[in-house]
């Protein structure tokens, strides 16, 4: 196993840490793997959009294709709420 001294750390940041991991019931040591494991685990794979999650949401209420106007690069306009 490798290891990583990491230099010049804040002293909020390590105080930080060591709140988190005693929240979490670890020592500090294993909050820092942990973080930096969740940190690296999704690195290259592609991200999926905002838009594609909100269609895949609502992709059972059986609308269909162009039932809803797209506005993309119309201009932003207020709410209104008076109708």
């Amino acid at each position: 196993m490798a290891q990583l001294v990491v230099r010049n750390l804040d002293d909020d940041v390590k105080a930080k840490l060591q709140r988190r991991a005693r929240k979490h019931g670890h020592s500090t040591e294993e909050e820092v793997r942990s973080i930096l494991r969740n940190a690296v685990a999704k690195e290259g794979e592609p991200g999926v959009g905002l838009g594609t999650r909100i269609a895949a949401r609502f992709a059972g209420l059986g609308l269909k294709e162009g039932e809803i106007e797209e506005l993309r690069g119309q201009p932003v306009r207020p709410a209104r709420f008076d109708k």
